[in-house]
């Protein structure tokens, strides 16, 4: 009898510790990261939101890479996330003016921060990620050391829809401006990556004395290098990137691409989950007057891509 008491008492008690458990888990709040591609530049980003988990054991964190880059499939994951009770969202916005009412949705039923593509228009408390026009300049001052007597450039990007597109834009008219360098124009793929190689293509073809290529989205450098090969334009046509997929930082070692403009993905991911966690504690100390944390950019070259190849290597490896 008193044996079977202790069983039952031991039976309890280990049903209650589960339940404990269950209930410590679902009280667990979840932060996400919404992606505007599917790209190496979001799989440093998954490092950083790795490296934000490891500090905060009272919350789950979560990365959701959207499966075709518009703002309808962004739609389609906020909503599940909101149906899901998140507490925090970050996401890079793909047609920030046309997405203000889910934003603004989001914001009303959780935190919300925007990262690498700002949406100023919503209720986003937060932008973490890079001065945009600032990084076009720096893109635009590589241009001219690449073209100092001038000459035709092209511009490839996913979507003249996304702030950081456009602002891109911006700052590479900026710096150019007074110089002898023209910008033939702008082609989109909306990150179909086939069709941004084919835009390259297309190009090289119709413009045989083209003087460079420039590639604003992370994909796009790598594309330009792949067709560059192909066409056996090496050396003959400059190549100018952002980001730093493995292929762009290749070519800089090979001597096809003359530079490119980095940012720092470990950061947005990191400062994103970590930020929005002291936020839902009611630390607002961090936000700035102007709401814009920026993480600052810099230009990969031949003077330091070995180096950088290197810990690029270690944080996708991971």
């Amino acid at each position: 009898m008193q044996r079977r008491h202790i069983l039952s008492l031991f039976a309890a008690i280990l049903a209650g510790t589960v339940a404990a458990g269950a209930v410590s888990a679902q009280e667990k709040k979840t932060l996400a990261l919404v992606t505007n591609a599917s790209a190496d530049f979001w799989t440093i980003a998954r490092r950083g939101v790795e490296k934000a988990q490891s500090e905060l054991p009272n919350y789950k964190t979560e990365m959701y890479v959207v499966s075709e880059a518009t703002a309808a499939e962004q739609r389609r994951i906020l909503d599940d996330l909101l149906t899901r009770g998140v507490a925090g969202v970050s996401i890079s916005a793909i047609d920030p003016a046309n997405s203000t009412e889910i934003l603004n949705k989001v914001a009303e039923q959780a935190v919300l921060f925007t990262t690498d593509s700002d949406a100023p228009q919503s209720k986003r408390v937060l932008y973490i990620g890079t001065d945009n026009r600032q990084a076009g300049e720096q893109a635009g001052e590589l241009i001219k050391k690449a073209l100092p007597d001038g000459g035709r450039i092209m511009l490839f990007v996913g979507t003249m829809g996304a702030a950081n597109a456009r602002e891109r834009v911006e700052g590479i008219k900026k710096a150019l401006e007074g110089s002898k360098v023209e910008i033939i124009d702008i082609r989109t793929d909306e990150v179909d990556f086939a069709r941004a190689k084919r835009n390259v293509e297309d190009t090289l073809t119709k413009y045989p004395d083209i003087s460079a290529l420039v590639g604003l989205y992370s994909y796009n450098t790598p594309q330009i290098v792949e067709a560059v090969r192909a066409a056996g334009k090496q050396g003959q046509v400059k190549v100018i990137g952002f980001d730093e997929d493995p292929v762009t930082l290749r070519g800089i070692a090979d001597g096809i691409v003359e530079a490119t403009v980095v940012q720092q993905p470990f950061e947005f991911g990191y400062q994103s989950m970590k930020l929005l966690a002291r936020y839902i504690e009611g630390d607002r100390s961090f936000i700035p007057e102007n709401h814009l944390m920026i993480i600052p950019t810099k230009v990969i070259d031949s003077s330091n891509v070995a180096e950088f190849q290197k810990t690029m290597k270690e944080l996708l490896r991971k």
